[in-house]
C-alpha cells in the first residue's frame, strides 16, 4: 500500500517528530524544533475551561481537538489518535483561508473564516509548518540512513520501519542499500518477524521506479532509457547487495515455508497488533482482525484456541488468547512480503544465483506442504475481509497471497531447468516413462534434477495447481495468474514429455471449455489461455487430435475462431503455434500425422493460403513502432515467423506481392508495407543489441536466430530489383521508408 504525500504528512508526522529529536538530541517542547514559534497556550489551559469557553465563542471544538493532538504527540502515545483528530479537524477548515494563513502568512478574517481563524489562533498553522518541514526531510539521505540505525530498538522498530517505507515511497531517487551502516549486522540482528516486516522496505528498494506514464513503457522509450543508463540501476545494485548478506536468502525461504504452528508466541503478536493501525496505514484491517477475534472468542468451547504449549501462555485469560484465524492472517501478511522480495530477485540479473539458493533451501517443497492448509486454504464463513470489500476482492490478504504465490511460480519456472522441482519423484518418473514410450531422449534437466530437492507427498506443486485451476469459478481473478504460472513451465525448448504430462491431466479440455463453452470475455484471461494453449499444442500431434475431439462441431469451431479473431494481440502466440506446427507436420511422412492433418479443423483452416495472408495482413496492421510494447511486439515476431516459413518454401515474393494487392484492395497503397519496413528496422535495433537474449526467439520457434536475422536483412534490402525486398513492392509515389522513429 503506497501512502500519498498528504497521508504521509498526517500519518507519520509524529513519528518524524520524535525520531528527529533523537537525531538532533532534542528533548525540548515542539516549539523549539526548527526554531518554530508555536502557540502552546492552548496546551496549558484546562479542558473544563476550554469546553466552557468553546460554547460561548462558537469555536466548534477546535481548541479541544488541538489540545488532544498535543496530548497524543508524546512518545509512547497512540499515534493513530493523532490521525483521527486531524481527520476530524480538516472538514471544519476553509481551504481558501488556509492558503492565506499558510502561504501568504496573513491572518484569516474572524468574521469570514471563523474556524480557520480559531485554528490559526491556537497554533494549528504552526503544526502545519512542522509537517511541511519534516516532509522535506524525506529528501535528506543522511536522515533516511540514520533511521535504519533506530531499527535495532525493538520498541520503535515498527514505527521506524513504517516511516522508512513511507519516505522511500515518495523519494524521487532510490537509496543505495550499500550506504546503510553495518547493513549485514543489522539484518542478522532481526528476528523472523522483524525480517518479514523489513521486506516491506526492501520491496521498495529492489523494484524499478514506476514512471507513471504508459508512454514510457513503449519499447522505444525503454531502449532510449537503456542507452542513457549504461550501468546497472539502483534497484539492480540493491538486489546484488542483498544477495551478498550471509544467510539472507535462507532466512527468507524459512519464513516463506514455515507453518503457522512455528510462529512466535501470542503476547508479542497481540502487542504488535496494537501497532498495526500505523503499520498497515489502514485501521479497517485491525478492525477486521479484532472482529474475527471476538467472533471466535464466543466459540472458544469448540476447540479452535491454541494450546498453552503453542502459545506459551498457559495461564492467560481468554481475552488475551490468540484465535487460529488471526494467527493465520498474521502469517499470511508476512509471507506476502517475503514472496514478493523472492519474486523480484528471481527476475533480476542474479537470477541463476537466486535459483541455486532457493533450490538448496527447499523453497518449492516447503510451499507445496503449505498449499492446502495456508496458500489455497478453504475460506470459512467468517474469512477475514476488509470493510467495503468481499472475499473475492483483490485487496483481501488471502487473495493477494495467492496471486503473489502464482507470480513466484511463474518467475521460478520461466525458461529454467529448476522448474522440475515443482514435481515429486513419481511425477519425474512419469516424464521419463513418457519419453521412453515415445522413443525420444529424456530431457537432460529431468535426468539431472536432484531428487532430494523436489516436492514430497502424493502430488507436486504443479499438479496441485492444475487441480485448483480446473475448479476455479468462471469469474475468478485467479484464472489469469494460474494460466501464466502453468505456461511458464512449458516455455523454452518444446518438450513433448512436459506437454503429455499436462495433457493427461485434462488441461487442454479445460482450456477449451473456458474459451469456447464459457465464452470467456476477459481479455487478460483469454490472452493467458491462448498463450498456454499455444505452448501446450506446439508440434504435438496428440494435442491437435485431442483438440479436434473436443471441438467436434462447426458451431464450436466458429466460436473458437471468433475468440481468436476478436483480438489478435491476445491470440497471436496461438496463431504462431498453429503455423509452426502445420509447417512441421506437412514435412512428416507419418501415417498418424497424415490422419490428423486431414481431419483436424484447425490445421485445415490454417493450411488455406487466404487465411494465412489474412492473419499476416492484420498482424502488421495492428502495430506501429511508436506503440510497440512488451505485450504486442509478439505480433511482429509472429508475422516474421509466417514470412520465414514462406522463405523456406521460396514463396516470400508471392507473400509480399499478395500484401501489395491487399493494400490496393483496401485503397491504401503502401500503408502496410511502409509500416512493416519501419517495424523491421526497429526489430534490428531492438534484437541485435548485444544485451538482448535471442534464445527465447529460437526456443519458441525452433528457427535459428541467424535465420531470423537473415530474413529481416533480405526484407530490408534497398535493392528495388530484389524479389524479396519490401521496397520492390512499394510504388515510388507511396514510398515512406526513411522516417525517423527514434524517441524524441
Amino acid at each position: 500500500m503506497r501512502c500519498t504525500p498528504v497521508a504521509l504528512g498526517i500519518g507519520v508526522f509524529f513519528i518524524y517528530f520524535f525520531i528527529w529529536r533523537a537525531y538532533k538530541g532534542f528533548v525540548k517542547p515542539a516549539r523549539n524544533l526548527a526554531g518554530c514559534n508555536c502557540h502552546i497556550v492552548v496546551f496549558l489551559i484546562t479542558e473544563a475551561l476550554l469546553k466552557e469557553r468553546d460554547k460561548q465563542a462558537k469555536w466548534n471544538g477546535i481548541p479541544l481537538l488541538l489540545q488532544k493532538l498535543y496530548e497524543h504527540s508524546h512518545p509512547n502515545s497512540d499515534f493513530s489518535q493523532c490521525q483521527s483528530i486531524l481527520k476530524e479537524i480538516s472538514p471544519l477548515l476553509s481551504m481558501e483561508a488556509m492558503a492565506f494563513v499558510t502561504e501568504d502568512r496573513k491572518a484569516a478574517q474572524e468574521s469570514t473564516f471563523p474556524n480557520t481563524y480559531t485554528f490559526d489562533l491556537f497554533g494549528g498553522v504552526d503544526v502545519t509548518d512542522l509537517i511541511t518541514h519534516h516532509l522535506r526531510l524525506a529528501e535528506r539521505n543522511d536522515f533516511v540512513l540514520f533511521l535504519f540505525t533506530l531499527m535495532t530498538n525493538k520498541k520503535t522498530f515498527l514505527q521506524t520501519a513504517t516511516l522508512i517505507e513511507d519516505i522511500l515511497g515518495v523519494k524521487k531517487e532510490m537509496i543505495q542499500l550499500d550506504d546503510i551502516p553495518n547493513l549485514a549486522s543489522l539484518v542478522s540482528s532481526f528476528d523472523q518477524q522483524q525480517l518479514a516486516n523489513f521486506c516491506r522496505i526492501l520491496a521498495v528498494t529492489i523494484s524499478e521506479l514506476d514512471t507513471g506514464s504508459d508512454d514510457k513503457h513503449t519499447l522505444l522509450a525503454k531502449n532510449a532509457q537503456q542507452k542513457k543508463n549504461l550501468g546497472p540501476s539502483r534497484a539492480e545494485i540493491n538486489q546484488a547487495t542483498l544477495l551478498n548478506i550471509p544467510g539472507f536468502i535462507e532466512r527468507l525461504c524459512k519464513l516463506a515455508t514455515r507453518k503457522v504452528s512455528e510462529t512466535t508466541g501470542t503476547s508479542s503478536f497481540l502487542q504488535e497488533l496494537e501497532e498495526w493501525y500505523t503499520w498497515l496505514d489502514n485501521a479497517l484491517v485491525l478492525d477486521a482482525l479484532m472482529r474475527v477475534a471476538n467472533e471466535e472468542a464466543e466459540q472458544s468451547s469448540t476447540g479452535i484456541w491454541l494450546s498453552s504449549d503453542e502459545s506459551g501462555l498457559a495461564n492467560t485469560s481468554t481475552r488475551t488468547q490468540l484465535p487460529q484465524s488471526m494467527k493465520i492472517m498474521h502469517e499470511i501478511m508476512y509471507k506476502l512480503e517475503v514472496l514478493y522480495v523472492l519474486c523480484v530477485l528471481l527476475m533480476g540479473r542474479q537470477r541463476n544465483q537466486v535459483h541455486k539458493m532457493i533450490a538448496e533451501f527447499k523453497l518449492i517443497p516447503g510451499l507445496n506442504n503449505l498449499f492446502d492448509k495456508l496458500i489455497w486454504r478453504k475460506h470459512s464463513a467468517s474469512a477475514l475481509v476488509l470493510h467495503g470489500h468481499n472475499q473475492n476482492c483483490d485487496c483481501s490478504p488471502d487473495i493477494t497471497l495467492k496471486i503473489q504465490f502464482l507470480r513466484l511460480l511463474q518467475s521460478f519456472s520461466d525458461h529454467h531447468e529448476n522448474k522440475y522441482l515443482l514435481l515429486n519423484s513419481q511425477e519425474l518418473n512419469e516424464l521419463s516413462a513418457i519419453s521412453h514410450k515415445a522413443n525420444i531422449p529424456e530431457v537432460d534437466a529431468v535426468v539431472n534434477t536432484d531428487r532430494s530437492l523436489v516436492c514430497d507427498g502424493k502430488r507436486g506443486l504443479l499438479t496441485r495447481l492444475l487441480q485448483v485451476m480446473k475448479k476455479e469459478p468462471a469469474e475468478s481473478s485467479f484464472r489469469f495468474w494460474q494460466a501464466r504460472a502453468v505456461e511458464s513451465f512449458l516455455r523454452g525448448t518444446t518438450s513433448y514429455a512436459d506437454q503429455m504430462f499436462l495433457l493427461k491431466r485434462g488441461l487442454l479440455e479445460h482450456i477449451l471449455y473456458c474459451i469456447v463453452d464459457s465464452e470467456c470475455k476477459s481479455r487478460d484471461v483469454l490472452q493467458s489461455y491462448f498463450d498456454l494453449l499455444g505452448e501446450l499444442m506446439k508440434f504435438n500431434i496428440d494435442a491437435f487430435k485431442r483438440f479436434n475431439k473436443y471441438i467436434n462441431t462447426d458451431e464450436k469451431f466458429q466460436v473458437f475462431l471468433n475468440q481468436i479473431n476478436s483480438s489478435l494481440v491476445d491470440s497471436n502466440m496461438l496463431v504462431r503455434c498453429i503455423t509452426l506446427s502445420l509447417d512441421r507436420f506437412e514435412n512428416q511422412s507419418d501415417a498418424k500425422v497424415a490422419e490428423v492433418l486431414s481431419e483436424c479443423r484447425l490445421l485445415s483452416y490454417m493450411s488455406q493460403m487466404s487465411m494465412r495472408m489474412s492473419f499476416l495482413f492484420r498482424l502488421i496492421n495492428i502495430i506501429h513502432v511508436q506503440t510497440l510494447t512488451q505485450e504486442n511486439v509478439s505480433c511482429l515476431n509472429t508475422s516474421l515467423v509466417i514470412l520465414m516459413l514462406a522463405r523456406r518454401k521460396e514463396k516470400l515474393p508471392f507473400y509480399l506481392r499478395t500484401l501489395q494487392q491487399m493494400e490496393y484492395t483496401e485503397k491504401y497503397p503502401g500503408f502496410i508495407l511502409n509500416n512493416f519496413h519501419s517495424l523491421l528496422r526497429f526489430w534490428q535495433q531492438h534484437y541485435l543489441n548485444k544485451d538482448k537474449d535471442s534464445t527465447c526467439l529460437e526456443n519458441s520457434s525452433c528457427i535459428s536466430f541467424t535465420y531470423w536475422k537473415e530474413t529481416v536483412s533480405i526484407l530490408l534490402s534497398p535493392d528495388r530489383t530484389s524479389p524479396c525486398a519490401i521496397v520492390s513492392y512499394i510504388d515510388e509515389a507511396y514510398m515512406d521508408i526513411d522516417r525517423d522513429f527514434s524517441e524524441e
